[in-house]
């Protein structure tokens, strides 16, 4: 069976962790095979929004590091198929341009948590426990955890369990910000397909264009993201959709957006 499930549901596209015997532990064959999922995503015009779950009950122990190990000592990550997209968005000329959401169960450790400060939007569930335990095998975070970490929830905050390795639980995850929702155990993964199920109904160039903007301002800074935001919207207004939403507005019903 593939470590990495994938099913289209309208416009949605599940990705699913599927190595629940070793609690998802994360080899090569998982990030090569994430990478081209995300792939999958990006290059379907017909897939709005991603959701990236986990089968079992917890989402992942970790890195399998053994397997790790020998790229760390040569300061790189697994080299990924031909149209994958890194799926840690530690390359921004690579970088997944579609919404992702996420539903994140039981124990979530090391790359798991950098997947998450990786997606856009994250329901727990309440037996959540988020943890970036690197230092207590020796090494560091390496997939973005030291910069997104504090983007998120601010220095002190980052810094208070980077440098513990203490684990997360869910109810300060949600008061942090690292996630948006926390559910019952079991119906996380049917409230973030809620969530992008509304992603997916918005206008295609409108939410990739909103995503791109905001990223924009968190890499670049403010003064990019403002100088962009007339400019990306031009060619916007030409699209089908701005016609169809325009109408939909006067005829008082529900735009059926197409994404060009």
């Amino acid at each position: 069976m593939s470590k990495i499930t994938v099913e289209a549901r309208d416009h949605i596209l599940l990705i699913g962790l599927n190595r629940p015997e070793k609690r998802n532990a994360f080899d090569l064959d998982m990030y090569r095979d994430l990478g081209a999922a995300y792939g999958q995503l990006q290059r379907d015009p017909e897939l709005r929004c991603g959701v990236l779950f986990a089968q079992g009950d917890h989402f992942t122990a970790g890195l399998d590091l053994v397997q790790w190990a020998p790229c760390f000592a040569q300061g790189r990550f697994p080299e990924l198929p031909e149209g994958a997209i890194e799926p840690l968005g530690l390359d921004e000329d690579n970088r997944l341009s579609k919404p992702l959401v996420m539903a994140v169960q039981g124990i979530c450790f090391t790359i798991g948590i950098e997947l998450l400060l990786a997606t856009d939007i994250r329901v727990a569930a309440a037996d959540l426990r988020l943890g970036q335990i690197e230092i207590r095998r020796g090494i560091y975070p390496v997939g973005g955890g030291t910069v997104r970490m504090i983007q998120e929830i601010g220095w002190g905050n980052a810094m208070r369990y980077l440098l513990t390795a203490d684990e997360i639980p869910a109810a300060e995850a949600l008061r942090l910000g690292l996630v948006q929702e926390v559910a019952e155990p079991g119906s996380q993964l049917e409230r973030a397909l809620a969530i992008a199920a509304t992603v997916a109904a918005q206008a295609p160039l409108g939410v990739q264009a909103t995503l791109k903007s905001a990223r924009i301002a968190r890499i670049q800074g403010d003064k990019a993201a403002l100088a962009r935001l007339l400019p990306d919207l031009m060619p916007i207004m030409q699209s089908e959709d701005v016609k169809e939403g325009v109408q939909a507005f006067v005829e008082r019903r529900t735009a059926q957006f197409k994404g060009r």
